[in-house]
């Protein structure tokens, strides 16, 4: 008998009122609209001849995933936050005045997401090595400012993180990021996917983007220790030169600790990431699980039985897959 085949690692990501979940050649998004109702989003994931041989390269392949996982999740973000609160049918009646509030909410949950990561690998790289600086006659010499240095880092990373996460929207959105952390645990528990059994799990896991962020802080004090700290403009040079190394390194860690999170003592190499998630994603309640699961679910069809699962009852034009145009349906 040969050995049972491997099940397929699933993402996912939370958005505003949904989530939306990704396999290896499709993403499907689940939003709960304003009506109660349950909306479905799905975009196909462009396959490139060069790109699906770099992610299959040590230290680039985390590189190409973060892109594109990037540009995939903008265009699902931008669709939960066009239809979430609007009733179905009067979606064209939008004004320009909400149109432009509701930019602002889009970019204030990007940032959780993909901007927090940017913003926190350009702006959170940089910051800490000058607040450090000052305080080179107290604590001089390269490893005190490098531990100085991944201090600050973590100190204003926690604290962004904490800030955001007190609005209303961006708690609701850290809570359909527990749901999708659950669905995904009960899915690889081999549970039945109920609303009961999802609340059963838990709501942090070794793959989340969040254990990634912090990874990058852990791995790029280590990595500093290897390149020089002074004089000040050297350093700032190539922190910023180190970015795609750190992120690339980073990647691996985390598949790394996802790798033996059931292997006894090895399993805490991926505490410091759980840490983290106690703050990024919140216990959501049972209609938010059912959102998630409606996602899930409808993925799985998708991958089982094509683009037309979204709507049993009408044709998929064959336009819409050749040009994978998304494609929505009501439930």
């Amino acid at each position: 008998m040969g050995k049972p085949k491997t099940p397929p690692a699933y993402g996912g990501q939370a958005l505003i009122e949904g989530v939306m979940f990704g396999g290896k050649k499709d993403t499907v998004t689940a939003i709960r609209r304003k009506d109660d109702t349950i909306e479905y989003f799905h975009v196909p994931r462009e396959e490139h001849p060069v790109r699906q041989k770099l992610k299959k390269i040590p230290l680039i392949r985390g590189i190409v995933a973060l892109i594109e996982s990037a540009g995939n999740g903008s265009k699902h973000l931008t669709f939960a936050s066009d239809r979430y609160d609007v009733m179905p049918g009067e979606e064209d009646e939008q004004q320009g005045e909400e149109e432009t509030s509701k930019l602002v909410m889009v970019l204030g949950v990007a940032a959780v997401g993909v901007l927090t990561f940017l913003f926190s690998k350009f702006v959170f790289t940089l910051v800490p090595v000058f607040l450090a600086e000052l305080f080179q006659s107290i604590a001089p010499g390269k490893t005190a400012q490098i531990m100085l240095e991944s201090f600050f880092k973590l100190v204003l990373l926690l604290t962004y993180i904490g800030l955001i996460s007190m609005t209303p929207l961006i708690k609701r959105v850290f809570q359909y990021h527990g749901a999708e952390h659950k669905v995904i645990n009960n899915y690889e528990n081999h549970m039945e996917m109920t609303v009961e059994n999802v609340q059963s799990q838990s709501r942090l896991h070794y793959r989340c983007g969040s254990s990634f962020i912090l990874f990058t802080v852990i791995v790029g004090m280590l990595i500093y220790f290897l390149v020089p700290t002074d004089p000040l403009w050297l350093r700032v040079v190539n922190r910023i030169l180190l970015i795609p190394v750190v992120l690339g390194v980073s990647f691996e860690v985390l598949q790394l600790t996802n790798a033996v999170r059931n292997v006894p003592v090895l399993r805490y190499l991926g505490y410091p990431g759980l840490w983290l998630q106690l703050l990024t994603t919140k216990e959501p309640d049972d209609k938010q699980v059912e959102v998630a699961i409606a996602s899930f679910e409808k993925l799985l069809e998708v991958e089982q039985y094509g683009v037309s699962a979204l709507n049993p009852e009408v044709a998929v034009e064959k336009e819409a897959v050749d040009e994978q145009k998304p494609v929505t349906i009501l439930s």
